[in-house]
């Protein structure tokens, strides 16, 4: 493995969400890797899609699709449905962004690019999300897909409990 590689596969198994960072410098590297990917694969990376990409970046929480009809309402991008679902559908079909199952909500992809099978860790109190890399074809469902005969193409995991803010808060 290179160290490249090592560097890819260490940054895809740290937690992405519930850290202090330069949250300015987050959005415009994510948005820029967007842009980037847009072009390369002829993809049309609208002004409606890099809003919504920005709107999903600006919080590392999950947003309903009405929140993000709201969102790009208030920055004139119309007000009819089909405008958020198509944006979301589009960054989610892109690997910008990932569904949430249990809130039925959108967060944007803590390493879009990558080809990971994404974890989730949701906060039950306040609904932040952290992203981490999880390796299900390597533990318990890799040997019970092995045994069935099932080959695993992706997955996501979605784990609740409460991230280190709101667990220091109920410990004081």
């Amino acid at each position: 493995m290179t160290s490249g590689a090592k560097a890819g596969n260490d940054q895809l198994s740290n937690p992405v969400g519930f850290e202090t960072h330069d949250h300015a410098n987050c959005i415009n590297a994510a948005v820029a890797a967007a842009e980037v990917h847009c072009t390369r694969q002829g993809l049309r990376f609208t002004p409606v899609r890099r809003k919504a990409l920005e709107i999903l970046l600006q919080e590392h929480r999950a947003l309903g699709a009405y929140e993000m009809l709201d969102r790009l309402r208030d920055a004139g991008f119309g007000s009819q449905p089909p405008v958020a679902y198509r944006a979301l559908d589009f960054l989610v079909a892109n690997g910008f962004a990932h569904k949430i199952e249990r809130l039925n909500a959108f967060i944007a992809c803590a390493h879009p690019g990558a080809s990971h099978s994404p974890a989730f860790m949701i906060c039950r109190l306040c609904d932040s999300v952290a992203e981490a890399h999880s390796a299900p074809a390597r533990g318990a469902l890799g040997e019970a897909a092995r045994t069935a005969g099932f080959r695993i193409e992706g997955t996501m995991v979605e784990a609740v409990g409460l991230c280190p803010n709101c667990a220091q808060k109920a410990q004081a």
